[in-house]
């Protein structure tokens, strides 16, 4: 069989293990490249590739012996410029490779939010180096959070809530950085009452969203995440106008994640991410379409019918808590037995090949078919908290 598109893969996370799933569904043929052998999108495609996506030889030999008909990045740090040269000779990059560099760094996004777009933003100033870092936290105030303009899942992001901490999070912020640009963000701090991700679909018919998810975060990192979050129409509409018009300004087709901060009717962009986003993983339970169903058909040109939501969902993760790379997954049973009637219970695990502290492993996933957000959030923890992770060395 001749496969309806081929596939490169740039980064085999747990995200892009459920891309895969979603992309052979549609019959594409997936080469998945990542910095370590057996990672999880590995697992499910059809070749892979271990090489740093920093490293900008290996990222053109790739390509080269592919020649697919898509790059699909799933990571922050990678060669940016090898994209946009592979893409001026025609290869097809999701969603561009402007977007790819636009995203990869928070301070070019957010230059182009604010700046070129004039979207409402929280105050921000950049830092090369620890004094400046100290200039910029007088600037933009106590409390702030800092933030690697380089970094993912939360890596190297904290606040600071007292002078005497500003040192230690410079330390951390370079600590979690990604790729080499030793560069930070300094944030004011909003007080807002919630924030949400807005998966927003670009395609070839036009811009689609599906309904907001909250989420809540610890050490930077998604924890939890629920679908819908209650918010004003006039709240929501704002966010969707933000939204498209920052998608539209990177262009290509794809999912993307948007983040922002809500303060009652007010709607501050955060973030975007050109790809699947992990709080988007309640779409495993939460709609027909999952976002990664949506990226795939979105890449592939493929029509996409509405996007219906099944009820009120939840997503709780599930974190290991040392290094190892003995152990093993149980309490799926337990975890995944329905509590009451009109539950749906569900647990992805990302068999990821070792474990260390904090490391996603797996994800539980609550559907209340007649309640709310609030019972499926709870629902959620309570099977995340029946998965074990049981070490043997």
């Amino acid at each position: 069989m001749t496969p309806t598109a081929k596939i490169l893969l740039l980064g085999s996370g747990e995200l892009g293990r459920e891309f895969v799933i979603s992309a052979k569904r549609l019959g594409a043929y997936v080469i998945a490249c990542d910095a370590y052998a057996k990672a999880p999108a590995m697992q499910m495609a059809d070749e892979s590739e271990v090489f740093s996506m920093l490293d900008a030889a290996a990222l053109a030999a790739a390509i080269d012996k592919h020649k697919p008909d898509f790059i699909v990045p799933e990571v922050e740090a990678i060669r940016t410029e090898v994209l946009k040269e592979y893409e001026d000779k025609g290869q097809n990059v999701v969603p561009s490779a402007r977007a790819t560099l636009m995203t990869m760094n928070r301070d070019r996004i957010r230059e182009v939010a604010a700046k070129e777009l004039g979207l409402p933003t929280s105050k921000y100033l950049y830092a090369e180096t620890l004094d400046e870092m100290r200039a910029a936290v007088k600037e933009v105030g106590i409390p702030c959070v800092v933030k690697p303009v380089m970094s993912s899942s939360g890596k190297g992001q904290s606040t600071v809530k007292s002078a005497d901490k500003v040192d230690a999070a410079w330390d951390y912020a370079v600590a979690g950085m990604r790729g080499d640009r030793k560069r930070v963000i300094v944030e004011a701090f909003v007080a807002f009452d919630y924030e949400i991700t807005l998966l927003t679909i670009r395609t070839r018919d036009g811009v689609l969203f599906c309904d907001p998810i909250g989420h809540r975060q610890e050490r930077g990192d998604y924890q939890e995440s629920w679908q819908p979050t209650a918010m004003s129409q006039k709240a929501l509409e704002a966010a969707k106008q933000q939204a498209k018009a920052v998608v539209d300004d990177l262009g290509g087709y794809g999912l993307f994640g948007v983040e922002f901060f809500v303060k009652g009717e007010d709607v501050i962009f955060s973030e975007l991410s050109p790809r699947p986003h992990d709080t988007g993983m309640v779409t495993l339970i939460s709609q027909n379409l999952t976002e990664f169903d949506l990226h795939a058909r979105a890449i592939l040109g493929l029509p996409i019918p509405a996007i219906t939501q099944h009820g009120a969902s939840a997503s709780a993760v599930v974190l290991a808590d040392r290094d190892a790379t003995d152990f093993q997954i149980t309490g799926l049973a337990e975890a995944m037995k329905p509590s009451q009637p009109g539950v749906e219970l569900d647990v992805r695990v990302f068999c990821k090949p070792t474990t260390r502290p904090y490391r996603r492993m797996a994800v539980a996933l609550a559907l209340v078919r007649e309640g709310d957000t609030d019972l499926a959030r709870k629902l959620a923890k309570q099977a995340a908290d029946k998965v074990k992770i049981t070490y043997k060395s």
